[in-house]
């Protein structure tokens, strides 16, 4: 059930709170593969929801890049880890290598383009 395709790309982008094009991009990179429905549209199932929490999780608290996620979402994969089981495994095993999120969070907030300057 947990692998049934049924959340269109709108309704999953506003559950996960990101853009449509975030999760377009991760389609692309090969981080979360959506099924297709007969239009070509992407579908999500729970276990593509509990992926994406884990990718943002990645890239936003431990301020990790998408070679790095997709590196970590491989050894989940060998290791036979089940989505729902993704984040409390993550969130374990960083506090066990004492990786501390609030240091991360502050660097990746300094990310993007620099405000405009008015003359």
């Amino acid at each position: 059930m947990n692998n049934k395709p049924l959340i269109p790309i709108s309704i999953a982008a506003e559950l996960l709170e990101v853009h449509q094009r975030t999760l377009r991009i991760y389609d692309e990179k090969g981080l979360l593969c959506p099924k297709r429905n007969i239009k070509n549209r992407r579908l999500y199932s729970q276990n593509d929801i509990e992926k994406a929490k884990l990718i943002l999780y990645l890239t936003r608290n431990l301020a990790m890049n998408l070679s790095g996620v997709r590196t970590i979402l491989r050894m989940l994969n060998k290791l036979n880890v089940k989505e729902s089981e993704y984040m409390p495994l993550i969130k374990e095993t960083s506090v066990e290598n004492n990786i501390d999120e609030n240091e991360n969070i502050l660097k990746t907030k300094r990310r993007g383009r620099k405000p405009k300057l008015s003359n």
